[in-house]
């Protein structure tokens, strides 16, 4: 099977969140508030896709000739970023990715560019190398590029000082740090140990069952997740949500849960999307002071569980 033809890659998955740590065997590279991205690159395309392959090039027109900069034909695992105040912008990448009207779509890309950030090569020349060690790997994303620019970058890593790394994002207010042990190898789909994440702020993806208008401009979102295909209740975040979040909800009549959470007699309930909120990390309290993030088009709801 010939990957770069069949369109086939699973992204390789982040394990668990750690501590800082260091570590000579490890290498560290920061971690962009984007969305994860797939790029199959020859001389003549390119394409884009997400972790649930929907191609994306539509959406961001703006890098439709990224294909210009490679080298050879290649598939380059990354991250798709926009920048705000020279700064990843979660918000805006996701208020993109939602937006279907062409002139919307547009106008957003002239305004607020995407970039596409890469930190794995998969595929190269013809062949597929995912079973060659992460560094080496490294050295044919530096071959696959000509050039960087300000819509193409080739993500920086330093050996060794992953806590010296995490202390700068710290500083900056950016999102944390990807710790790679520097022989791994991609295994696509698989969520290993080899690939952790030191993160400022924790966050996790949940499923938009409902919302409650609490006061006007002020509404509060219903959380929940599957277990054993069960709906359960996780709570609601308020901070964050906006009247443009509300609108982009589609109303419907049932209550999803078997039993309805006390509290929640007055809820609109509305066609399942996926989300992610993000918290301050407390072990007594899964989350304590949760803020709205922002939806999620890669993810489907079933496939937000929990063990």
């Amino acid at each position: 099977m010939d990957i770069f033809n069949d369109r086939s890659v699973e992204p390789m998955l982040i394990s668990e969140m750690r501590d800082p740590f260091n570590n000579p065997n490890w290498i560290y590279e920061l971690k962009l508030d984007g969305s994860r991205c797939i790029a199959y690159l020859d001389r003549k395309s390119v394409e884009l896709r997400n972790k649930r392959n929907m191609l994306l090039l539509q959406k961001f027109p703006e890098l439709k000739e990224l294909f210009k900069l490679v080298t050879d034909q290649c598939i380059l695992d990354g991250e798709l970023v926009v920048l705000k105040n020279g700064v990843p912008d979660f918000y805006e990448l996701q208020r993109r990715s939602l937006l279907s009207d062409q002139f919307k779509i547009e106008l957003a890309s002239r305004r607020y560019p995407a970039s596409f950030v890469a930190y794995d090569c998969l595929y190269y020349g013809g062949r597929q190398i995912t079973l060659e060690p992460l560094l080496e790997r490294k050295e044919f994303l530096k071959k696959s590029f000509g050039a960087e620019t300000a819509k193409f970058a080739i993500s920086r890593f330093i050996p060794e000082n992953g806590i010296g790394l995490y202390n700068i994002a710290d500083q900056k207010k950016l999102e944390g740090v990807v710790a790679k042990r520097s022989d791994s190898l991609y295994f696509m789909g698989k969520r290993t140990k080899d690939w952790i994440k030191f993160k400022r702020m924790a966050d996790e993806d949940y499923i938009v069952t409902g919302y409650i208008v609490k006061k006007e401009n002020t509404f509060s979102i219903i959380l929940g997740r599957f277990k054993n295909n069960r709906l359960l209740y996780k709570g609601h975040v308020t901070s964050g949500v906006t009247t443009e979040v509300i609108k982009s909800l589609n109303p419907v009549s049932n209550n999803p849960f078997s039993i309805l959470p006390k509290g929640n007699e007055d809820a609109i309930w509305v066609t399942f999307k996926v989300c992610t909120i993000e918290y301050m990390p407390n072990t007594r309290d899964a989350m304590r002071q949760p803020v709205w993030k922002g939806f999620r088009d890669d993810i489907f709801p079933e496939e937000v569980t929990e063990d």
